[in-house]
């Protein structure tokens, strides 16, 4: 999939006002994730299963990981 027929999208808890986001773009097998100040710059890619232990693990749960 090229980086223009990904549907990008940030957190709902962003606010629009400095542009400091990270954007996330779901693909059937990737997360890919950016810099919102950068949309056109390089981003990260990662499977789902590490993407979902990680962010389990920022909303504090223990199991996550494991």
């Amino acid at each position: 999939m090229s980086h223009d027929e990904l549907h990008w999208f940030k957190s709902s808890y962003s606010s629009s006002g400095d542009g400091d986001c990270v954007e996330v773009a779901l693909t059937p097998s990737t997360i890919r994730i950016r810099d919102s100040k950068n949309p056109r710059g390089p981003h990260l890619t990662a499977s789902r299963t590490p993407w979902a232990d990680f962010l389990a693990h920022l909303a504090g749960d223990p199991g996550a990981g494991a």
